[in-house]
């Protein structure tokens, strides 16, 4: 079982399927039209960790890879704890988080609350590099230009008086997003510190541009056995997963 939503879980879905391992990714349901998998897909949510282990037990799953966003802490404690309860091999893909650069101009806070509160003050234009989960907590601040960037478009209209909503789907890269802050004027960019390649373009551009960063980090996670690339799993599924290692 491999839970997934991230690029380096695509990647890894890739290989498990040339490998002839058998495998299904599993999405938590917030992206409307998924990428294609060569291996199966579920979709949605488990019910918390009884519904976890249930699935586990029922489809007899040997090994769970959890490869999904650096942010979905609650997914991390439950795969866990319902590996843990199932008796069930567990590993994370966990990408590293990214680190300042001469150059670049990071505020670090805690959460997406301090965030908000870190945007007290007068009007900026500030692009929200966060997609469109934690959009409606900026409604506190309501006097900011905000540019948004979403898989999909929404089924209601973000609630601030001010923006601008690009529709897009990532990788991004630096010249792209370059272009994209230079035609928005942005003063300002909030992201969390989700690491990876994948999403590093808007701080490369904000670096060229000399702009600051609200730099969230990342919350707290439960202690497991973690590693930082696919080849590191797939060393762990034919090395040490049996061994607990």
């Amino acid at each position: 079982m491999l839970l997934g939503g991230t690029t380096e879980a695509s990647a890894l879905a890739a290989r498990l399927a040339a490998r002839g391992d058998p495998t299904v990714l599993s999405y938590a349901g917030r992206v409307a039209n998924p990428r294609a998998q060569p291996v199966p897909v579920r979709i949605g949510g488990f019910g918390g960790v009884g519904g976890l282990i249930t699935y586990l037990k029922e489809h007899r799953v040997t090994h769970l890879i959890d490869a999904t966003h650096p942010f979905a802490a609650q997914m991390h404690r439950h795969a866990v704890d319902a590996a843990a309860q199932a008796g069930v091999a567990h590993i994370a893909l966990a990408r590293p988080a990214w680190t300042p650069v001469a150059g670049d101009r990071w505020y670090r806070v805690a959460d997406i609350s301090a965030a908000v509160a870190a945007l007290a003050g007068p009007p900026q234009r500030v692009m929200l590099a966060l997609g469109r989960m934690h959009v409606d907590a900026f409604a506190q601040q309501p006097q900011h230009d905000y540019l948004l960037r979403f898989v999909n478009t929404p089924d209601r209209p973000p609630p601030l008086p001010r923006h601008r909503l690009v529709v897009d789907r990532g990788p991004f890269d630096a010249a792209g997003d370059t272009q994209l802050m230079r035609d928005h004027a942005t003063d300002l960019v909030v992201c969390k510190n989700a690491g990876g390649s994948g999403a590093a373009a808007k701080l490369v551009a904000a670096r060229t541009l000399g702009l600051p960063v609200i730099m969230i980090d990342r919350p707290p996670l439960p202690a497991r056995h973690a590693v930082d690339s696919v080849d590191a799993v797939l060393d762990w599924l034919d090395h040490g997963a049996d061994r607990g290692v």
